[in-house]
């Protein structure tokens, strides 16, 4: 009258058993999820400061040697200051950086640079504010 659901050499899982696990990982996804979003938001905004510095400093060091500031980010590259113009972690392109120029007299050039997103970051302010 009572059967054995499994037999002595059966080995393995049931359905039930096999669900019951794909819905534990799927509620620990779902748990994990925006904590992994966040982290990979603030390495990105750490990415754009570090970028942003080293721009910025190389600018400064450009306009120091040379007595004006560069046209482009270009020159920087050009006159050996980098070895590349770095991408913009938000919109991975490194032609997308907002340059501000100067006019002062007869000095022109680029002396602060932004980035190219309008998502607003962590901090509240949008990235092409920092």
């Amino acid at each position: 009258m009572f059967r054995k659901i499994r037999q002595g050499g059966e080995k393995g899982f049931t359905l039930i058993e096999l669900m019951v696990v794909v819905a534990i990982v799927g509620i620990l996804v779902t748990l994990a999820e925006p904590s992994y979003r966040i982290a990979t938001t603030k390495a990105k905004e750490a990415a754009l400061k570090r970028d942003l510095y080293v721009l910025r400093d190389t600018i400064d060091q450009y306009h120091a040697d040379q007595g004006r500031y560069p046209a482009a980010l270009a020159d920087l590259v050009d006159k050996g200051y980098l070895r590349a113009i770095p991408n913009d972690p938000f919109t991975n392109a490194s032609n997308t950086w907002v340059e501000i120029y100067v006019s002062e007299g007869e000095e022109s050039g680029i002396y602060d640079v932004h980035s190219g997103s309008d998502v607003i970051g962590t901090n509240g302010t949008t990235y092409n504010e920092w």
